[in-house]
């Protein structure tokens, strides 16, 4: 069945994109397939069957670095890139950094077309106070998506344990937005099970994680949270609004820049 669905994916995504969708049934046999198995046997699944038209999106959370070993380890070389909007961290940046020496990589800027200030020009200063779902539309939903264009499949850190909002991620997908298959190796991962992860082989993270901050994101739109208070993977992200999504899993949480 593995070898019949695979062949049937690559007719239909050879040569060049597809606006076909996979049959809602291949998707299940995958799901079906992948479900208990380890997340490094769904990347090298993804990588025989898509090899360099895959790649892995990662905003340098503890499952994008995990991610990251996974392919380094077994050798699946593939593009990995971030989404920067000019926005984000020291200590994101710094990690990148620390990322790209000790796995020998280079990891893809993919950035907007309009530069902050061309944004504020055309939108009035500060757009992610006025109108959150606005600024990630053109600051991360866009320039993914113009990456996304000639490749074949994306690889995401999407968990269900992160938020109620992703509480039914598959591991493999048909993004219609962005016309990949999508692939999230972790989506069945708790959180404990990433970070003991992240501990045991002893891999670099981001610092903030350790002052409080469950996601990370970029500066204006993430805060802290407090750490005696339940709490899921994704709070500390635009507070005080309803936004719990940039858009880029979920299209309808920027509602087209509006």
């Amino acid at each position: 069945m593995q070898d019949e669905i695979r062949k049937n994916m690559l007719d239909v995504l050879e040569p060049g994109k597809t606006e076909v969708k996979f049959s809602e049934n291949e998707l299940d046999q995958l799901n079906q397939q992948f479900e208990n198995a380890d997340p490094i046997e769904i990347l090298l699944w993804g990588f025989e069957t898509f090899g360099g038209e895959m790649v892995l999106g990662t905003g340098f959370g503890s499952s994008g670095v995990l991610l990251i070993h996974f392919l380094r380890e077994h050798n699946i070389d593939i593009p990995i890139f971030y989404l920067d909007t000019n926005l984000l961290f020291d200590s994101t940046y710094e990690l990148r950094d620390i990322l790209e020496a000790r796995y020998n990589i280079d990891i893809t800027r993919v950035t907007p077309e309009l530069s902050l200030q061309e944004q504020a020009e055309r939108f009035g200063d500060e757009l992610w106070k006025k109108n959150p779902n606005q600024c990630c539309f053109y600051r991360k939903v866009l320039p993914l998506k113009n990456y996304l264009s000639d490749k074949k499949a994306w690889v995401t850190g999407l968990r269900r344990s992160q938020s109620e909002t992703r509480t039914q991620a598959r591991i493999i997908e048909w993004n219609e937005e962005n016309e990949v298959i999508k692939i999230n190796p972790l989506a069945n991962w708790s959180g404990k099970k990433v970070w003991d992860s992240i501990h045991h082989l002893d891999l670099p993270y981001n610092p903030l994680h350790d002052e409080g901050y469950p996601s990370i994101g970029c500066i204006p739109c993430t805060q802290p949270v407090d750490a005696s208070k339940e709490s899921d993977d994704r709070n500390g992200r635009w507070n005080g609004t309803d936004k719990t999504e940039c858009g880029i899993h979920f299209p309808d949480h920027y509602k087209n820049g509006s």
